[in-house]
């Protein structure tokens, strides 16, 4: 769309579209126009930008997308009883989840079919502690995107953060990605501004919300979906929803 437009962008300013709603990713994005836009064709950016997303997530949404880790975190997280949900401000979450194999694999899943608030309002977070029946406070939230650390602050909650945000100074954990996380109880334990690697004192939370984040499994497996997390041995990936986001 910004190509479309003759609009400038790059990575940079595509990492700070993540976690951000529909209408706020279009607005980073004729940050750089050298033009004024009407209400009106503000939306018909906005409804094009969507129409080649879902084209990419249908067509292009591949192991290219993915970051490593996330199926031995979930694992982990599992081994020990830990809920998990997923979240997004984008109504393509459910889709996603199905395309990469792990439809029904999370206790719980909110997506923008269910909010009427975007990012940074917490209410999706809100809406997904609710839903796995916690408190706030009991909640650790795995995000790849500043807008989402924000969001899960606001929230109440702590946040892991990795990837593009992993250096926020605002996170209570830190790590390049969920691979580098070495310890699992050290992420689960209270704690503030820490990189991941090492023990700390402390109780864990009840459960992980995977923030802009959904994991997949690299090829289709038949059976529960608790066979497809505990009982392959490949290696797990995390994708970020946000670089293919469409709302």
């Amino acid at each position: 769309m910004a190509d479309d437009e003759g609009i400038y962008f790059d990575r940079q300013i595509n990492e700070r579209c993540r976690g951000v709603s529909r209408m706020g990713r279009l607005d980073i994005v004729l940050e750089r126009a050298d033009r004024v836009y009407s209400e009106q064709k503000k939306k018909e950016l906005a409804d094009r930008k969507n129409r080649y997303c879902r084209d990419m997530l249908y067509t292009r949404l591949s192991p290219n997308d993915i970051l490593p880790g996330a199926l031995d975190f979930m694992n982990r997280l599992r081994e020990r009883g830990i809920k998990m949900a997923t979240g997004s401000s984008s109504r393509n979450g459910p889709a996603i989840l199905e395309l990469i194999g792990l439809a029904g694999c999370f206790d719980a899943m909110v997506d923008g079919n269910d909010i009427t608030r975007s990012k940074p309002d917490p209410q999706v977070f809100l809406i997904a502690a609710e839903r796995l029946g916690l408190l706030p406070e009991e909640c650790l939230v795995v995000e790849d995107a500043e807008a989402g650390v924000t969001t899960a602050l606001a929230a109440g909650m702590r946040v892991l953060a990795v990837g593009f945000a992993s250096n926020d100074p605002r996170a209570t954990r830190h790590a390049p990605d969920l691979a580098a996380v070495d310890h699992i109880d050290a992420v689960l334990r209270t704690g503030a501004g820490e990189t991941v690697a090492g023990d700390w004192q402390g109780k864990p939370p009840c459960a992980c919300r995977i923030g802009a984040c959904v994991a997949r499994v690299p090829r289709r497996y038949h059976g529960t979906c608790s066979d497809q997390v505990l009982r392959s041995d490949m290696s797990g990936c995390v994708a970020s929803g946000g670089t293919i986001d469409a709302t």
